[in-house]
Parts: C-alpha cells; structure tokens; sequence
C-alpha cells in the first residue's frame, strides 16, 4: 500500500477527528436515551473507521483505513454482538467507505479516491472480493464515492464529494446519484456543495443529506482553501424517487457539520457531527431541532441501529474505534422495513 505523504496523513486525522474528550456526556433525549446508559467501547485497533451498517445475520459491518494508513489495504470489519468479537470481513476493500445491505442480503458500498481506491460504487461480496458496479458516470470517473442508502424499492443513493487525494478531477461538481432498480443511472440533485451523509425518513418521503464543504478538492496539495456550506438539508422524494425541495434543517456557520446519518422509526436523525466545539450523535427532530447528545471520544463518522435483538443498540464509528449504546428508540432500515 502506497504510503500517505504527511499532508494527506493531517488530512485524515482532521476528517477522522483524532482528538480524546477529557469524559463522554449524554445530553437530553430522555424519550430516546437511557438515562445512566453509558457508551461502550467495542473495538479499537483501527486507524479511521466509517460506514457502520447493520447484517441480515445480526451481526455489524464498518470500514476500517489501516492504522496508520500505510500498514495494509482499508478494509471491511465484522463485529459480532453475541461474541463481542470483531474479524475481517473484506480484506481488501479499495478503499471502502460507507456501506449498507439491501433486502436480499447484498452488501453494497462506496469506494474513495484515494491510495488506488475504486472510486466506485461496490458490492462487498461473501467471499471477501470487491466487485465494481458503477464508477464512471457518462463516461468520466467518480470524484470519491462516500456514502450510500438504499430504498425498499431498491433505489440507491450515493454522494459524490472529495476530501484528500492527489487524483485529478473528471466531473465539474461534487452531486448525489441515484441507481434505480433497471440500472439507470442519473444525478439525483446537484444542489449540495459538496454532500456527505444520507438517509432516508421511515415514510420514505424525505431523504436527509449532509452538506459538508471542507473547501478543498485536492487537500494534500492545496493550501490557503476555504470551508464553505455545513448543513443538515432535507429534500422530497416522490414516488419516482426524484428530490426537490430543499429545505436547511440546520446550519453549522464556521464549525464542521455532519457526516454520517441513521434514523429510528419514529423519524429523528442521527447525526454524526464533527464540530471541534462540540463533536458527538446529535439527535434531531425531522424538523432539525435538537433532542440529545452523545459525546464520542474522537470526532464521529457514522452511525447505525442494529437489527433484531439488537434493534435498540446505536453503533457508532469514531476516530479508530467502533462503539455502542443502548437506547429506547427502535432503529430503521431503508431497505428492508
């Protein structure tokens, strides 16, 4: 694996957030947090972990870039709530970032730029091999695919933005796509500046998408860039599964706003928020008004609810690390529910 030069390395760790809380605090959310429930700590040996999602077999899948980025490929982990262990699921991923399953099992996932990433959207097979589904689109390659959810339709959506790498770009704009079910594939909207996390509303009437501008194309070559937008937006999603409407659920002003997203069934959003002031799961309303707070102990990338037993547990994915906490909420997934 081709190592980071120590710009692209700083890159990462701003995204990753490696930065410890002195103590973890849970704010608020007394209808969906349990009060004296505390954050467990269930693996720790990355070195920037992503894209938690939830298995038909109950157990959890995250990605995993090698600490410390030059060790060995990014990878696919597993983690198993009835043994507490964590393996290898994909040994190789190409750079796999956010994942999610669709009904009949298939674990799909978007693939980075950079270090010879796909730049694709994937499938993960059982095998533990990559297969590419779609990396170009209208004949140029993806910028660097980043997060993925999946209708019960079988609808996917993914965002397209970039963060760190050297690869020059194809496409003139940083949009969200959808792969419908007869393998068309077309820009789902292009009003984002640079879209980061996804997810659909239990009705499947509104897709939630995060805005998160850090400025920059190329941030191992580029200095002196900008930050712009970082919010929390809504759109309406019709039953062809075209958007409009765009809503700002929030506004982060000066601060670094979400990237991943889950949602419970009763339609607050999970967000993984990456403010330095103030970084955790914010829990918002549909609304985007703020219900609770969990502190993580490095700045957050993603975040999921299990499945059947564990349907209650929120799984989060931070810094190097991998976590859960029991809540009173029941999770959703697009996909299957």
């Amino acid at each position: 694996m081709k190592k980071l030069n120590s710009s692209v390395l700083f890159s990462f760790m701003l995204m990753a957030g490696m930065g410890m809380a002195d103590e973890l605090k849970i704010e608020g959310g007394s209808r969906v947090l349990i009060d004296g429930e505390q954050l467990e700590t269930l693996w720790e040996e990355g070195g920037f972990t992503e894209g938690a999602s939830a298995g038909p077999d109950g157990n959890m899948y995250f990605s995993d870039f090698s600490q410390p980025f030059d060790s060995g490929p990014a990878r696919v982990m597993r983690f198993n709530p009835r043994t507490g262990k964590t393996d290898v699921y994909c040994p190789d991923s190409g750079m796999g970032n956010g994942l999610m399953f669709t009904r009949d099992g298939r674990l799909l996932g978007c693939c980075a730029s950079p270090l010879g990433g796909h730049r694709a959207l994937v499938e993960f097979k059982k095998d533990g091999s990559v297969e590419v589904l779609h990396s170009k689109f209208e004949g140029k390659r993806f910028n660097s695919p980043n997060d993925i959810v999946i209708d019960r339709k079988g609808r996917v959506y993914f965002t397209d933005p970039k963060y760190v790498g050297p690869e020059e770009l194809e496409l003139e704009s940083f949009d969200v796509y959808r792969l419908d079910v007869d393998n068309t594939l077309s820009i789902a909207t292009a009003e984002i500046d640079k879209p980061n996390g996804i997810v659909l509303s239990p009705d499947q009437r509104t897709v939630y998408i995060a805005e998160t501008d850090n400025g920059s194309a190329k941030a191992d070559l580029e200095e002196g860039f900008e930050p712009g937008r970082m919010t929390l937006n809504s759109f309406h999603v019709n039953r062809r599964g075209e958007l409009s409407r765009r809503k700002v659920l929030h506004d982060f002003g000066g601060e670094t706003g979400v990237d991943g997203m889950t949602v419970d069934r009763d339609g607050r959003v999970y967000a993984a928020v990456r403010s330095a002031s103030r970084f955790g799961i914010v829990i918002f309303t549909p609304d985007g008004e703020e219900l609770g707070y969990i502190e993580t102990p490095e700045l957050p990338t993603n975040v999921s609810f299990g499945r059947g037993k564990e349907i209650h547990t929120l799984y989060i994915t931070a810094g190097k690390g991998f976590y859960r906490i029991l809540t009173k909420a029941t999770g959703y997934h697009p996909a299957i529910d």
